[in-house]
């Protein structure tokens, strides 16, 4: 596959999980300083790992997201915490997938994930295409 190919499914894969609108708004957002970063993640991240035949996109959103709550990633973590529904991601499965991070990764950071996928998950309106409206 060519890196052209590569990038387009990767793009149409990463519409699929985070929205038309959010990736609309992220790429019109790109600046000549990132936009061969951008054009990396979305070819490697979702053109190359997302697209891998290994794993369904719902297991690899739940994967993750238990590593962006392990690292502490809270920006990432709430946006992959809103586009759950695109990949059929359950609260419970997310709830399962945080107390795995509290054992492997720490209390602190489960923690801290916890507190954001309560409130991203309990907000009304957060994970549906109202987001998409509300951030960049």
């Amino acid at each position: 596959m060519s890196h052209d190919d590569r990038y387009e499914q990767g793009m149409a894969v990463r519409r699929a999980v985070l929205g038309e609108a959010y990736v609309d708004r992220a790429e019109a957002a790109k600046t000549p300083f990132d936009a061969a970063f951008q054009r990396f993640i979305t070819e490697f991240a979702w053109g190359t790992v997302w697209s891998g035949e290994g794993l369904d996109h719902r297991t690899r959103h739940l994967i993750t997201i238990a590593i962006l709550a392990a690292l502490g990633r809270e920006r990432e973590l709430a946006l992959h915490l809103r586009a759950t529904p695109r990949t059929g991601v359950t609260p419970a499965e997310v709830r399962e997938a945080l107390h795995h991070v509290a054992v492997y990764a720490g209390i602190p950071a489960a923690h801290a994930a916890f507190g954001i996928a309560r409130d991203v998950l309990a907000t009304p309106g957060t994970r549906t295409d109202d987001f998409e409206q509300k951030q960049p």
